[in-house]
């Protein structure tokens, strides 16, 4: 029998100055650099929206399609569903399989 795996367990051990030599740092920092762009945090905030901002003047479009024939309404949670996931009630209400 194996031995469980942690995942979450850091798998190399944090590295203190002292027990790498010189070498080895020349070599990380000399290692090629990724091709990514730092970017300001400034600029980068600029296109976050804040929770609870003033949306007042912004439009919503959105395509609403009518209910096909091969769907329902569920009476719990009011989700339209595909008919496969209608469950069985004894009532006749139509009730989809994660509400029953």
């Amino acid at each position: 029998m194996s031995k469980p795996i942690d995942y979450d367990a850091p798998r190399r051990p944090a590295v203190d100055v002292e027990d790498d030599s010189l070498e080895e740092l020349k070599a990380r920092n000399s290692a090629p650099q990724s091709a990514t762009v730092d970017l300001d945090e400034a600029d980068a905030a600029e296109n976050f929206e804040l929770p609870g901002a003033d949306l007042s003047g912004e439009e919503l479009t959105v395509a609403v399609v009518p209910m096909q024939t091969d769907e329902f309404r569920c009476t719990r949670c009011y989700l339209v569903h595909h008919r496969s996931q209608l469950a069985a009630q004894p009532d006749g209400r139509q009730v989809c399989r994660e509400c029953s």
